[in-house]
C-alpha cells in the first residue's frame, strides 16, 4: 500500500459513515476515469504500450490502494493455471472442463476465508476472482472451440473461438483490466484483442461515410466522452441515494425490536426498500465501471447504419429500470446482472448439452448449481434461488393463462383494461421479489428466517396457492375459457409473445433456459429428471436383459456342441464294434 493512501479515506469514512474499504472502491471507479482517457490515447499501433498500461493499473488497485498481495497471488494461480492448462491440453475435450472445476474450486477456498473472516464492507480478493472466473472459464472454451471444425460451432462460438494462444502480455492485460478489475463487467478474450487492436471499430465497406462514428486525429475509437459522463453521472447519482438511504434502510432494521410495532402492510414496504437500497450499491458501482469501459472504448458495440448512431451496450450489466418496473419474474432477473446471464447461458448451460440435442434436466441443474456455487456458501443465497425458481413457475403460469384476457384475441394488442392487469403483476413481482431477496442481503439462515416469519412468509403463501391453482383443474377452466374467448373472435388459440418465448440468439426458444441460474420451470424439470432417470433404468434393463441373452445363446451353443461331440463319440464307438464284428 502507498504511504498515507488510508488517511484522506478514514476522515471521510469518519464524516460519511462508509467503510475505507467501500470509499476506496468508489474512488477507483471514479480514478478509472481519468486513467481510461489516457489509455484512450496511448497509439493504436502500440497495443503492447496499452498492455503495459493496463497492467500497471490493476497492479496499483491491487498494491497500492488495498495492500492485497495475497489477492495477486490468487490471481496469479488462476491465470496460470488456466494458460497452463490452455497451452498443454489444447486438443483435449476435458480441457475446459478442467479448467472450469479448477478456476471453481480456488475461488470456493476463498469464499469460505470471507465467510468465516465474517466482515462484508473489507474489501477482499473474491470480488476480482468472481469476475476471473467467468473471464478465464470462458477463455478455455473459447481456446477449445479454436481446435474445432467450423460446421461444429454456432455463430457466437465462431465469433469467440481462440485460433492461437495469446502472448502472456497480452493475456495479462486481459487478466488485469483496471476499469472492470473489482467489479466487472467481465467479456470474452476475443472481444479484448478487437478492441486492443482496434479491429473492433472496423466498419462495414457498406457503410455511408457520412454515417461513420466521429473519431479524434487519426485513432479508429471512437469519441465516447458523452456517453461514459451519462454512465458516471448516474452511477454517482445511485451512490449517493445508498449513501442517503442506507442510514435507514439497512438490514438490521428488520431484525430490530421497533420493526414489529409497525402494520403489516409497512413491514412489507421496509422490506421492499431494504432490498432497493442495496440494489441502488450495485447500481451505482457497475454503472461506474461500465462508464470507465466505454471511454477507454471497450463498450463500443457497432454503429446503426441508417442513424449512424453509435451502440456502447457491449459490456451493460444492469438496466435498472428494468428490474424496478418489471411486471414479472423473467424480466426481473434479466435485466440483473446481465454479463453473469450471458456466462451461465454461453459457457454453462449450453455446454453441459450434447451437440445436437436439446437442454434439460441434466443442462438446468448445471446451471443452478454453478450460479449458486459461483455467488458464495452463505445459506441466503440457497434461501433465494430455490424460491425465486418457484415464483418463476408461478409467473409464467399466470402470464400465459391470465394475460390473454386482456389482450385482443385478435390483434394481440393490449384492450384498455389492460393497465389493471400491469399495475397487479407490477405490484406482485415487486413485492414477491422484495421477500425473495431479502435472505441475499441478510446472508444468514437463522436471521433470514425470523425476517421472513416476520412477514408471515407472505410471499411462499402466494407462490404455492398459485401452484396449487394450476395444478387445479381451475387451469383447464381457464384454457377452455380462453380457447371459447378466442373462437368467438374468428381465430385460433395461440400464445401470445413474451419474454418467456421470445427467440433467443442463435435461433430457438429460451422460454426454458434458466436465468442467473434459476429454473423457468422446476415442477418440469423433476418430470424430466425422473423421465430420464426411468430411461436410464430401461437401458441399464435393455442392456441386462441383452446380455442375459447372449448368455444363453452361448450355453445353447456350447450345449449343441457337447451332443454333437457326443453323438460323434457314440457313432465312432459304434463303427469300432461293427468293424469288429465284422473280423
Amino acid at each position: 500500500m502507498l504511504p498515507y493512501i488510508n488517511k484522506p479515506f478514514e476522515l471521510l469514512s469518519g464524516v460519511i459513515g462508509a467503510s475505507t474499504d467501500e470509499l476506496k472502491l468508489i474512488f477507483s471507479f471514479l480514478i478509472s476515469y481519468p486513467l481510461a482517457g489516457l489509455l484512450k490515447r496511448v497509439p493504436d499501433a502500440r497495443p503492447d504500450y496499452k498492455n503495459l498500461f493496463i497492467i500497471g493499473g490493476g497492479l496499483f488497485y491491487l498494491v497500492g490502494l488495498y495492500s492485497l498481495w495475497d489477492g495477486v497471488r490468487t490471481l496469479l494461480i488462476s491465470s496460470a493455471g488456466t494458460y497452463a492448462l490452455a497451452y498443454y491440453l489444447r486438443t483435449s475435450a476435458y480441457m475446459p472442463w478442467i479448467a472450469f472445476f479448477f478456476l471453481m474450486g480456488h475461488m470456493a477456498v476463498n469464499q469460505l476465508a470471507r465467510q468465516f473472516a465474517d466482515n462484508p464492507a473489507a474489501v477482499d480478493i473474491t470480488g476480482a476472482q468472481m469476475v476471473l472466473v467467468m473471464k478465464l472459464s470462458a477463455f478455455a472454451w473459447n481456446v477449445a472451440d479454436g481446435t474445432l471444425p467450423e460446421e461444429q460451432l454456432s455463430d457466437f462460438q465462431k465469433s469467440r473461438r481462440i485460433l492461437n494462444l495469446p502472448g502472456l502480455l497480452d493475456y495479462a492485460g486481459y487478466v488485469l483490466f483496471f476499469p472492470s478489475l473489482f467489479g466487472g463487467p467481465a467479456f470474452d478474450y476475443n472481444e479484448y484483442r478487437g478492441w486492443i487492436e482496434c479491429s473492433m471499430f472496423d466498419v462495414p465497406a457498406t457503410l455511408d461515410p457520412a454515417k461513420k462514428p466521429p473519431t479524434r486525429k487519426k485513432r479508429k475509437i471512437p469519441r465516447s466522452g458523452t456517453p461514459a459522463m451519462w454512465k458516471l453521472v448516474s452511477g454517482l447519482i445511485w451512490v449517493y441515494v445508498f449513501l442517503n438511504l442506507s442510514k435507514w434502510y439497512s438490514h438490521p432494521v428488520l431484525l430490530g425490536d421497533q420493526y414489529m410495532t409497525y402494520s403489516f402492510l409497512r413491514r412489507v414496504f421496509i422490506l421492499h426498500m431494504v432490498g432497493f437500497t442495496t440494489r441502488t450499491k450495485y447500481y451505482g458501482v457497475w454503472s461506474l465501471a461500465e462508464g470507465s469501459c466505454i471511454l477507454a472504448g471497450l463498450g463500443y458495440n457497432g454503429v446503426d447504419p441508417v442513424t449512424g448512431k453509435v451502440s456502447w451496450n457491449r459490456l451493460q450489466n444492469i438496466n435498472p429500470w428494468g428490474v424496478e418496473a418489471a411486471q414479472n419474474s423473467r424480466a426481473y432477473l434479466e435485466n440483473w446482472n446481465m454479463n453473469t446471464n450471458k456466462w451461465l447461458r454461453y459457457y454453462v448451460y449450453l455446454r453441459v448439452t450434447p451437440r445436437n440435442r436439446k437442454p434439460g434436466f441434466r443442462a438446468s441443474l448445471a446451471t443452478f448449481a454453478t450460479s449458486a456455487f459461483w455467488h458464495g456458501f452463505y445459506p441466503g443465497y440457497y434461501l433465494s434461488f430455490i424460491l425465486a425458481s418457484f415464483v418463476q413457475t408461478a409467473a409464467k403460469n399466470y402470464r400465459r393463462n391470465l394475460r390473454p384476457f386482456f389482450l385482443d384475441p385478435v390483434t394481440q394488442k393490449p384492450l384498455p383494461n389492460k393497465k389493471y392487469y400491469d399495475v397487479a403483476s407490477w405490484l406482485a413481482t415487486q413485492a414477491t421479489f422484495s421477500f425473495v431477496v431479502a435472505p441475499f442481503v441478510i446472508l444468514r439462515l437463522d436471521h433470514s428466517l425470523q425476517v421472513w416469519g416476520r412477514v408471515y412468509f407472505y410471499a411462499i403463501g402466494t407462490t404455492a396457492a398459485s401452484l396449487v391453482l394450476f395444478a387445479s383443474p381451475a387451469k383447464a377452466r381457464l384454457r377452455v375459457a380462453l380457447d371459447r374467448r378466442t373462437r368467438d373472435a374468428g381465430v385460433r388459440l395461440a400464445r401470445s409473445a413474451s419474454s418467456d418465448s421470445l427467440p433467443g440468439l442463435g435461433g430457438g426458444g429460451r422460454g426454458r433456459e434458466p436465468v442467473l441460474g434459476l429454473s423457468a420451470d422446476p415442477s418440469q424439470d423433476i418430470d424430466e429428471a425422473i423421465q430420464e432417470l426411468r430411461g436410464e433404468v430401461e437401458r441399464a434393463q435393455a442392456k441386462l436383459r441383452e446380455k442375459e441373452k447372449e448368455q444363453q445363446r452361448k450355453k445353447q451353443q456350447q450345449e449343441g456342441g457337447d451332443a454333437s461331440a457326443d453323438a460323434a463319440a457314440t457313432a465312432a464307438g459304434g463303427n469300432g464294434k461293427k468293424g469288429k464284428k465284422e473280423l
